[in-house]
């Protein structure tokens, strides 16, 4: 007996020196209680994570956009812990239903505008920019932005365009990433904005070069790099990504992916030069761009038989060094996934990849709370560099720093709170990089069919 209270005392204690930092929700808005809903390539179109910005915060004000019931472009502002969205509805419809066609945020900080890029899967993208100053207050409606587009404001940026983000530099400069090309033969392209005018930086990571799978010897000659994004710290840009194959056979089944690797590499000028993490020179962007055999760069290898998944995320800590989410099927449920759906919700887990203070990268398991979907994750850090993994379905689970990211708890529990989450969800990193320790994320709650359903913005205090 008085064993057995001993033992429950320890745990308890056990539990409470390594517990991760806890989680609260503060508030939870809907901008629109009536969002487009239907599901393509296992996603939605108002959530996905390569979305980047979502939602999106700038000086005092927060924005976020989505597409109506009707299909229509529409926006949103509120003052940040604001409860209320004033909303305005842009002219442009949703040209398919695919849910590659988010809709992307970016504001250029030396004018004031806010810049929305979006619908495209492969083809033409469209994009409209506001009035100057607009991100910083003034009149919130449909005539402070400009016509719809298919070019990048001034820049022609080709008519086979995917995932659009929106990134600002140290020195207050916008910069949009793009992919031309297609899934598994494709380039990650570079723009940048300054004085109004948008400028094209060139490719930084193309298709070339060639890949030998290790277990069934097939080599592909083309493929694209899927990034989990592009995050300054200081004056560094760091990336981390995955390959995609277009040879299928580099797989050990065709209802696989081809995914393989994660790799890092950094530009210490805005994007124009770029290094492995051992400081060597691997690329220059326009010219000759990263690519699968550029040397260094793979800082966690797995082969293409793991359901590893694409553009999940990353987020640099105080001491600038990167840290990554990956998921796949760990290889003790088997060393080949024949449906990467079913096998990814079956046996699916989240990994921690980070470089440590020795320059090394490390890789753990966030064990107990396997991922049960076929989406992505979202990991942010607080001012102590304590980390927060969001998980499908709004599952937040989170670690301290001070135990080098091992011990992993359950902080906020989506299902269990009953917010009907689908799956993916994505952040406001830049409300997180300001200061105020709230992390605020857009949802779609779950539906069927094409019923439209609510879009959330919901506000957490971490720590």
């Amino acid at each position: 007996m008085l064993w057995s209270l001993f033992s429950l005392i320890s745990v308890f204690l056990v539990r409470l020196i390594f517990a991760g930092p806890a989680v609260s929700l503060v508030s939870n808005t809907k901008p629109d209680s009536s969002g487009i809903y239907f599901v393509s390539y296992d996603g939605l179109v108002n959530v996905n994570s390569f979305q980047l910005s979502g939602v999106l915060t700038y000086g005092s004000y927060q924005y976020v956009g989505w597409w109506t019931s009707t299909g229509y472009a529409k926006l949103g502002r509120r003052s940040v812990n604001g409860t209320s969205w004033s909303t305005i509805q842009l002219n442009h419809v949703l040209t398919s239903s695919d849910s590659h066609r988010v809709i992307a945020l970016g504001v250029s900080p030396e004018d004031g505008r806010i810049h929305v890029a979006m619908d495209c899967h492969s083809d033409t993208q469209y994009y409209t920019v506001s009035t100057s100053g607009l991100a910083s207050g003034g009149t919130w409606s449909n005539s402070s932005f400009g016509s719809i587009t298919t070019t990048l404001g001034n820049l022609n940026i080709g008519t086979v365009v995917t995932y659009p983000q929106f990134v600002v530099t140290p020195n207050n400069l916008l910069q949009f990433f793009y992919r031309t090309g297609v899934s598994g033969n494709g380039a990650t392209q570079l723009a940048e904005y300054s004085g109004g005018t948008w400028t094209n930086v060139g490719s930084w990571a193309s298709a070339s070069g060639s890949y030998t799978s290790p277990p069934t010897s097939a080599v592909s000659t083309a493929r694209n790099l899927y990034i989990h994004g592009a995050t300054y710290q200081g004056s560094r840009l760091h990336i981390t990504g995955t390959w995609r194959e277009t040879n299928a056979a580099v797989s050990c089944s065709t209802g696989g992916l081809t995914n393989h690797d994660t790799v890092y590499f950094y530009s210490d000028d805005r994007g124009r030069t770029w290094k492995n993490s051992a400081g060597t020179s691997v690329g220059t962007s326009g010219s000759s761009p990263v690519n699968v055999n550029s040397a260094g760069i793979i800082v966690d290898s797995l082969d293409a038989n793991h359901g590893l998944m694409n553009q999940e995320s990353q987020v640099v800590d105080t001491s600038g060094l990167i840290h990554a989410i990956i998921s796949y099927m760990p290889g003790r449920f088997g060393q080949c996934v024949t449906n990467y759906e079913s096998d990814r919700i079956a046996h699916g887990y989240a990994f921690h990849v980070y470089k440590n203070s020795s320059g090394l990268f490390t890789k753990n398991e966030i064990t107990n709370w396997p991922i049960a979907a076929v989406g992505r994750s979202q990991i942010v850090l607080d001012k102590s560099n304590n980390a927060y993994v969001v998980l499908p379905y709004l599952k937040i689970v989170s670690a301290t720093a001070s135990s080098k990211w091992t011990d992993w708890t359950l902080a906020y529990d989506g299902q269990a709170q009953g917010l009907n989450v689908f799956g993916e969800v994505t952040v406001d990193r830049e409300r997180l990089r300001i200061g105020d320790g709230v992390l605020s994320v857009l949802y779609q709650e779950s539906s069927s069919g094409t019923t439209p359903s609510p879009v959330h913005v919901a506000d957490f205090k971490l720590g």
